[in-house]
């Protein structure tokens, strides 16, 4: 049992593996209050998320200059993405800022932005928000 990944919904899925671990099917779970045991057409190809020949499997990275990417190591990108967080952060971090005639403190940067989307659940938004607070 699963949850769906495309929307916020929360709909409950079963999931079928064979004896190679691949989905060969998907079933609403009757038990979810969400979904009662119905499914949207998304959730139904939920498979095509884990055995599409198109997905990527490791982080891709184009370094500057060059006109294509390679894959990199996970431990790589997350170093690389985590570094350059805080180099941002550190760089245009402002303690206080000039309200009227007030100083007043903001402790933020302005220079991170955060993207969200439909198919993130609850409990991803919220993790997403407390990361963005915490980075000011």
């Amino acid at each position: 049992m699963t949850i769906c990944p495309y929307c916020s919904c929360g709909c409950g899925l079963i999931i079928a593996t064979g004896p190679d671990g691949h989905i060969i099917n998907a079933e609403g779970d009757p038990d979810n209050i969400n979904n009662r045991g119905a499914l949207d057409p998304k959730s139904i190809s939920v498979r095509q998320l884990s055995q599409s020949p198109l997905r990527l499997k490791k982080p891709l990275y184009r370094a500057p200059g060059s006109d294509h990417f390679v894959e990199v190591e996970w431990d790589w990108a997350i170093a690389e993405v985590a570094k350059r967080i805080k180099a941002t952060r550190d760089a245009t971090f402002e303690r206080t800022a000039t309200v009227g005639d007030k100083t007043v403190t903001v402790n933020r940067t302005q220079a991170i932005a955060f993207l969200g989307g439909a198919a993130n659940n609850s409990e991803e938004c919220y993790l997403a928000t407390k990361l963005a607070r915490a980075l000011g």
